[in-house]
């Protein structure tokens, strides 16, 4: 396929293509595409549909990479394994059954190509009372290290390493252990965490008052604590490690789409789906980067784009054999699926609008509430071709939906790789720099190279010197015009991020997933904001990263989360005192 470049090729030779016994790669990219969008449209034959047209349909949209479905699928379909969700939660019990119960289905689950979200609330605090023993328990985190340990020793279908969501309600009298969990370094290495919390905390909050902590066990309080302090200390961790991140439950139980089956407590690894327990999602992306006709978005285009998307995931969601028989219930009767996209700052770039601008975040509400309704009408017109979901009469919908949520703001730190264009709704990392994952990607932005070139400032110098370097807004001989086309994560404000985020939000079923980044010489104190902030402008969870504050993260195909391996200087937690710094955590040459 011509439309490739190297860094989609080795990806997806790497982890994607089919493999003999040997190891030996045994597919071609175009013939992953045939077999993906085959083995999608013989869901068509269970509606009466022409299983023919529809694959020649969902083969242009992938093979043009247009739009491209989340890695299991890519994966999987037309394979053995057959499991073709990225996003799973899976409750966990207050008993040693129950607890282990979930830690083999979240091995199977990692072995099928997936990610698993939990939380621990339900888990009684550690010194409380073992009725059966007489002992004393140790705590939701010390269990969620055996997960980890677990989840280390399993690679993903062989190709993907497995990745957890942590989560634990700030009532729980456990909050602080978990909060400071990944306080010692590689702890919890295979687990992003959240603290999650609801309208009665920043009620307390805005008060200046303390709040109970409950014993899940009994119901009871058994202690109060200033939530001042617990966000506090959830911004001093951020600050250091990159977690934890924080959920607002409150705000995604009110548009849980099927509040009569249960109460969303919990996401997936990134954040973008929150799910009821044993639920899965089948997420997928528009390329933005292939919706623009010169400096204007293709709005037919796009239409078409999204309508095949949502038929597709829908069909994989029919297609999937999923790996524990309560998931196959469950997706049967809300069948999610999270409709998203990729390329958001191409897009920018062709229209001539800074990231870091206003019309920037107009441009984001204005996109995705078309995406959005084109959507839903989709799947309104599935359900009259197919039928409703089953759960849809106890609903919130007001009118049949095949799908109980269409969309969902996904990482897509891999397809966009695959696809060429910038990941999700983040901002480019730089327009030069080596990626490393796979041995290192020589990643070039092909639209800073092509405007270099028709403005005529190009020159294999220029791209030397820009190489690496995580802003060109100080290189004078790039105009300063073409410099504000291409911020990068590192120049745009932390408000703006949030702001970005928020935009997508307002339009989405899901959650959205976004790294707010901060500059590394940033302080607890900017922290803090960012977390008030994002409560403000209603956002469902958010993430903060401070450039440099830690040497890996599950999420290692992004390189802001890998950045400073060896070029900062490190700065112990206890060095950064009631959101200040000593000046130490600067970056050495």
């Amino acid at each position: 396929m011509d439309n490739l470049d190297d860094v989609a090729e080795t990806v997806l030779e790497a982890r994607y293509l089919q493999q003999d016994e040997a190891g030996n790669v045994v597919e071609t990219p175009a013939e992953l595409f045939e077999r993906v969008a085959h083995d999608l449209a013989r869901a068509e034959s269970q509606w009466g549909g022409d299983p023919d047209a529809v694959e020649e349909r969902f083969h242009d949209a992938l093979s043009s990479l247009e739009f491209l479905p989340n890695s299991p699928t890519l994966m999987n379909a037309g394979t053995e394994l057959q499991q073709l969700a990225a996003c799973f939660v899976l409750p966990v019990p207050d008993s040693i059954d129950g607890i282990f119960s979930a830690l083999k289905s979240t091995a199977l689950i990692h072995q099928s190509g997936g990610g698993t979200g939990f939380t621990f609330g339900d888990v009684r605090p550690s010194g409380d009372v073992v009725m059966k023993t007489g002992g004393v328990a140790s705590g939701p985190v010390s269990f969620m290290r055996i997960f980890d340990a677990a989840t280390e020793q399993i690679k993903q279908g062989g190709r993907r390493r497995g990745a957890n969501m942590g989560i634990l309600p700030a009532h729980h009298p456990d909050v602080d252990d978990f909060v400071t969990a990944k306080e010692e370094e590689g702890a919890l290495r295979n687990f992003n965490v959240s603290v999650a919390t609801d309208e009665a905390f920043w009620d307390a909050y805005e008060a200046g008052e303390q709040y109970p902590l409950i014993n899940p066990r009994t119901g009871e309080a058994v202690d109060a604590v200033d939530p001042e302090a617990v966000l506090d200390s959830c911004a001093r961790m951020a600050w250091g490690v990159g977690d934890p991140g924080v959920l607002f439950l409150d705000r995604i139980n009110a548009e849980n789409p099927t509040p009569e089956v249960g109460r969303i407590r919990a996401t997936n690894p990134c954040g973008e789906t929150p799910l009821l327990p044993y639920e899965a999602c089948v997420l997928g992306s528009v390329n933005l980067s292939k919706m623009t006709d010169g400096d204007a978005v293709d709005w037919d285009k796009l239409d078409r784009t999204v309508r095949t998307g949502v038929r597709l995931l829908d069909n994989a969601i029919t297609r999937s054999d999923f790996p524990l028989e309560a998931i196959e219930v469950r997706m049967a009767a809300n069948r999610k699926v999270g409709l998203g996209v990729m390329g958001f700052h191409d897009a920018l770039v062709d229209l001539e609008i800074p990231y870091d601008s206003e019309k920037a975040v107009d441009f984001a509400d204005e996109l995705m509430a078309f995406i959005s309704e084109s959507a839903r009408d989709a799947s309104r017109e599935l359900a009259d071709e197919r039928e409703p979901f089953p759960n849809w009469e106890e609903s919130t919908h007001d009118e049949p939906v095949r799908n109980a949520t269409t969309t969902s703001i996904a990482p897509t730190g891999t397809i966009s790789l695959i696809a060429g264009c910038s990941a999700s709704i983040e901002p480019v990392y730089g327009v030069a720099y080596e990626k490393h994952v796979l041995g290192g990607l020589d990643q070039v932005n092909d639209r800073f190279v092509d405007v270099a070139k028709e403005r005529g400032f190009y020159s294999e110098e220029l791209m030397d010197r820009v190489r690496g370097e995580d802003s060109i807004q100080d290189v004078e001989e790039i105009p300063e015009d073409v410099r504000e086309l291409f911020h990068t994560a590192h120049d745009v404000p932390p408000a703006r991020h949030v702001e970005i985020q928020a935009a997508f939000q307002e339009h989405v079923d899901n959650a959205v997933s976004k790294t707010v980044n901060i500059s590394h010489d940033a302080d607890v104190a900017d922290v803090r904001d960012v977390f008030e902030l994002a409560r403000d402008l209603g956002v469902k969870g958010i993430t903060v990263f401070r450039s440099g504050s830690r040497r890996e993260q599950i999420l290692g195909e992004d390189p802001l989360k890998e950045e400073c391996a060896s070029e900062c200087d490190w700065v112990p937690l206890e060095a950064e005192m009631d959101g200040g710094s000593d000046g130490s955590n600067a970056e050495s040459d």
